[in-house]
């Protein structure tokens, strides 16, 4: 315990609770200090713009942003959070949301399904809202066998691949299950297709299974220098073809069937 305990940032040592703005805040400000970790959030971003076609000239909305910094990779990038934090643009659920019907070209998310209570209100929302054509965009945890023993051994969520569609609401924050994107879209990923016929899903890649660790994450201190990412990213590549036993996050992409279509 004592070893875990010098790794810890001592900034975050005293934190009580997640859902205050001010851990958000703090949390925006270790993501500018760290290196790795900044770079692969900017990695991250640059994945969910690759999946939209010129976003320039697009409607796109980040759930869930916190203290990220989206717009410096997509500046048209409208962000939300459920919490009223500085710098976010708007302030509203995923599960009730203030745009209107077929308005939103995508919708970005990272680490955010996981958090929500209710994804069936939060997937009818944003097939409500999404064009034609409009897609969700997803970077949440996985569930391969190095993800799994991660999540449930060193990270503070609750990650039950046995769970279900869902949780007690308690806190936006705090109250939540890593597993549930894989449940929903990977494990009953019938049943989804049966209750969303109009959204279809594009694809599911697992992968990056060592520099979010390497990073430190919000909590522990980074264990290698900056110059060393490419290095990680280099031996993350060689490591692709044990993506499925690796990965711990996967990119998902969802699309909102054409008009007069069926998603298929």
């Amino acid at each position: 315990m004592a070893f875990w305990d010098l790794l810890k940032l001592p900034e975050t040592r005293d934190i009580k609770n997640l859902d205050d703005p001010a851990t958000t805040l703090l949390h925006a400000k270790i993501l500018r200090s760290k290196a790795l970790l900044k770079k692969l959030y900017s990695d991250f971003y640059r994945q969910f713009r690759k999946v939209v076609e010129q976003p320039e000239n697009k409607m796109l909305v980040e759930l869930g942003s916190g203290g990220g910094f989206i717009k410096e990779i997509i500046p048209n990038t409208i962000t939300s959070d459920v919490l009223d934090i500085e710098g976010v643009d708007k302030v509203f659920s995923a599960t009730d949301m203030p745009f209107g019907s077929c308005s939103v070209d995508a919708f970005f998310m990272f680490d955010v399904l996981h958090h929500i209570a209710e994804p069936r209100r939060f997937f009818s929302e944003a097939n409500r809202c999404l064009k034609p054509g409009g897609r969700i965009v997803m970077i949440e945890p996985t569930n391969t066998l190095w993800a799994r023993f991660v999540f449930k051994n060193y990270h503070h969520e609750l990650f039950d691949p046995q769970g279900g569609w869902g949780f007690e609401q308690q806190s936006p924050l705090t109250t939540a299950n890593g597993a549930m994107p894989w449940i929903i879209l990977i494990r009953d990923r019938t049943i989804f297709e049966q209750e969303y016929p109009g959204l279809r899903i594009v694809s599911i890649r697992n992968h990056t299974p060592l520099v979010y660790l390497f990073s430190g994450g919000f909590t522990m201190r980074q264990l290698l220098p900056r110059f060393l990412y490419p290095v990680i990213r280099a031996i993350e590549y060689f490591l692709s073809p044990f993506k499925n036993q690796l990965g711990m996050f996967m990119t998902i992409v969802i699309e909102k069937a054409q008009e007069g279509k069926t998603a298929t």
